[in-house]
């Protein structure tokens, strides 16, 4: 079996580069070769996962955070190429919910050695320009996005509380923005969304930052994509809504609308969208799914 293992460049800790290592060793020890992939940006990245697989390699580990995770989906998109991956990033929403423990490089490892296969939804976002991006978690636009350019720009705290602090500190700057949506339902009919709102949140999966289910209900198997839209509300009021939303339990909300959607086009000002906790281009935006184009091994 030949299996290449990314790793993420820029999770220089001890701790994060000992979990890779143990991981490529465990997997050695089964009689498992290893390569080791290391990129200096995500295109060099995503290049060194797509030369893995036309040289044969039977799946790929990526040790590293959903952003990661992302650029390593992207290539083995409709490949069938399984994806494992090693959860050692600030956010591993996507490692999270297939059912992997944070920095657990033996259990990794068994789920390559097992080789437990499934498929699951990507979502695709296609930009202005025509260029198109691909994610696996949730894709964020408004309050939520602007959390995540904070937490992506902070050194300290480490790990999901990073995200609670940029949390904190973008919601005393919180105000609505004019969004137009265009809502793509499964059926086949559109609706049109046009109001102030604090945020909209696209999930293929349930939530993002670490562990926040913000799409509570989304699941990676269905072909459609959760929304999550926030009306503006008074401080107070919002700053109540929060505990709900760390318990997935904000959608009975009156300022909460949450429906599920194949696609939808997202119109705002001066807005940029973030997947899988990274920048992927200012609105508009449209953004749908592609079932089952990702194949992943499961623990």
């Amino acid at each position: 079996m030949d299996v290449a293992l990314l790793v993420n460049p820029a999770a220089r800790s001890g701790a994060r580069s000992a979990a890779a290592l143990r991981c490529a060793e465990h997997l050695h020890a089964h009689g498992v070769r290893t390569t080791v992939l290391a990129g200096g940006s995500p295109s060099e990245s995503a290049d060194l996962v797509r030369r893995a697989v036309d040289a044969g390699a039977d799946a790929v580990v990526v040790a590293g955070g959903d952003g990661t995770v992302r650029i390593a989906a992207e290539a083995l998109a409709h490949t069938g190429v399984p994806l494992a991956p090693l959860a050692i990033g600030t956010g591993n929403d996507l490692a999270t919910s297939l059912g992997y423990r944070e920095r657990d490089a033996e259990g990794t490892a068994r789920a390559v050695l097992g080789s437990a296969v499934k498929t699951i939804d990507l979502g695709r976002i296609q930009r202005a320009d025509g260029s198109v991006a691909l994610f696996t978690t949730v894709l964020a636009s408004g309050f939520d996005a602007k959390v995540n350019d904070r937490a992506n720009r902070m050194r300290f705290p480490r790990g999901r509380s990073r995200y609670t602090v940029a949390l904190l500190i973008e919601f005393a700057r919180l105000r609505g923005q004019r969004f137009h949506l265009t809502l793509e339902h499964a059926d086949g009919s559109e609706e049109h969304v046009d109001r102030d709102l604090i945020m909209a949140a696209l999930g293929n999966g349930p939530s993002y930052g670490g562990g926040i289910p913000i799409c509570p209900d989304a699941s990676q198997e269905d072909g459609l994509l959760d929304l999550t839209l926030v009306r503006p509300a008074g401080r107070p009021r919002l700053l109540r809504l929060l505990p709900r939303v760390y318990r997935g339990t904000h959608g009975t909300l009156p300022e909460v609308s949450m429906c599920r959607v194949r696609a939808v086009r997202m119109e705002a000002a001066d807005i940029t969208a973030y997947a899988d906790g990274d920048p992927v281009g200012p609105l508009p935006l449209r953004v749908d799914v592609l079932p089952g184009a990702l194949t992943v091994l499961t623990p």
